[in-house]
């Protein structure tokens, strides 16, 4: 027994003995005996001793069980407030956070989460490490729900190396679990290395302006720093229709997808050799003067030095660096003049606060007030400093927070009207942004203790 309690096992030990000396049980309590029972053994005392040994392993085991589960429902309040820039209250050991260094931004075109799936833990997560090549990868991973279209994954890896390509892999093999499983196709941003809780903010970032290219690349499902193999390169496409998307880029006042079809548009004659120079003038003269017509009070005699300069140019690379220098010279005008901007944000916000307890997508919201989802999510978090469907949330779980407070709504309803059909993922979410369960905030009267 004291080898057993040496070696720190946790058991629970009973001695059945033909010795009655005290030295004996002394020693048996000392070392935290549970029971020292005399033969001949009686039935009765024995099961007795027994069943109290059981009940009591089956208590700690349960009083474990629960920690573990409190544990996780306090890391994961933890790593959310910080994922949303906050600092987690009440919480003064974090060094758990770093053991992940590894974040996956996972983002569906649709509700995915809270109508699909509620444990996306069990149902999906799991089944990728259980497979073997993941399993040798990753010890064990957090999920966390930012919405019904984003979930972000953090990866804790078996060893302190870390490989950009086993996040790949793991964001590769997700992409095929989902789709095989349910019949959707999702998008996957990879972090590179974190090294501590204080990158996850910024990693954020990261993992939002990587998750843009998922608007110019609607083929590819994973995106990180490292370009995959499995990536296709830019299909050609015909110049008509990139000056079309760049007129309505610029009609949008979306300068990154400007920049993104120009770069298209440069990239389709640098690689072909077989243009004559007069036609390439040609095109890009073209596009200067689309830059000039979305220039207010635009000189035409600085226009006609331009075009003039842009003839004269011995090779491409001075050509598109005439007209990239417009691009900036464009982007300048645009935040000059910040009251439109502020206007469709505006329009954005009232219809979320009209709206809230219906489905709501960045798409929508983008297609409503004319623009493109990647730029309204970029004048929204310029304007707000806050992320749009973060925003969605926040408004949704506050909302569900007041009627919780001030009425007797029932929780199922309370769900429903902000917006979660799936009375499950709403209290899971509701848990996830305020560290604990709508029942027992409203049971302790609303306190955020």
């Amino acid at each position: 027994i004291r080898c057993v309690v040496e070696a720190g096992f946790k058991t629970k030990n009973i001695i059945f003995s033909g010795y009655n000396e005290f030295e004996y049980a002394k020693l048996a309590v000392k070392l935290g005996v549970v029971d020292y029972i005399l033969k001949p053994v009686d039935p009765k005392e024995f099961l007795t001793a027994m069943k109290r040994v059981i009940d009591e392993l089956d208590k700690k085991r349960e009083d474990m069980a629960n920690e573990k589960k409190i544990n996780g429902f306090i890391n994961e309040y933890a790593l959310y407030a910080m994922v949303n820039g906050r600092k987690p209250e009440g919480i003064s050991d974090l060094s758990f956070c770093d053991e992940y260094h590894a974040i996956l931004l996972v983002e569906f075109t649709h509700d995915f989460f809270g109508k699909e799936v509620v444990d996306f833990d069990k149902e999906v997560l799991l089944d990728i490490l259980r497979t073997k090549a993941e399993s040798q990868a990753f010890d064990d991973c957090i999920y966390l729900n930012l919405n019904q279209q984003q979930g972000i994954i953090f990866l804790k890896g078996k060893d302190k190396l870390f490989r950009l390509d086993d996040s790949i892999e793991f964001a590769v093999k997700l992409h095929e679990v989902i789709l095989k499983k349910y019949g959707h196709k999702c998008y996957v941003a990879v972090s590179d290395y974190v090294e501590s809780h204080e990158q996850i903010p910024d990693t954020m970032d990261y993992l939002d302006e990587l998750m843009e290219n998922r608007f110019y690349h609607s083929d590819v499902y994973v995106f990180s720093s490292k370009k995959s193999k499995e990536t296709p390169e830019l299909v050609q496409i015909d110049d008509d229709t990139l000056m079309k998307q760049i007129k309505q880029d610029m009609k949008m006042k979306d300068i990154s997808g400007l920049r993104e079809h120009f770069k298209r548009l440069s990239n389709k004659y640098h690689s072909q050799s077989y243009f004559s120079h007069i036609y390439v003038k040609f095109i890009f003269s073209n596009l200067l003067k689309e830059f000039y017509n979305n220039i207010p009070n635009a000189s035409e005699e600085q226009f006609n030095k331009e075009i003039e300069k842009l003839y004269t140019c011995d090779d491409i690379d001075t050509i598109v660096g005439i007209i990239a220098g417009h691009i900036d010279e464009l982007e300048k005008r645009f935040n000059q003049n910040p009251q439109m901007a502020h206007r469709e944000i505006e329009t954005v916000k009232q219809y979320i606060f009209d709206h809230y307890g219906e489905e709501i997508g960045v798409d929508f919201l983008a297609d409503m007030v004319y623009l493109t989802p990647s730029y309204l999510s970029a004048i929204f978090k310029k304007e707000t400093g806050q992320n749009l469907s973060k925003f969605i949330k926040q408004y949704r779980m506050e909302q569900a927070k007041d009627m919780l407070e001030n009425t007797n709504k029932k929780i199922v309803n309370i769900s429903i009207e902000t917006g979660y059909p799936n009375v499950s993922y709403f209290c899971q979410s509701f848990r996830e942004y305020f560290g604990i369960s709508p029942q027992k905030f409203r049971e302790r009267g609303g306190s955020d203790e």
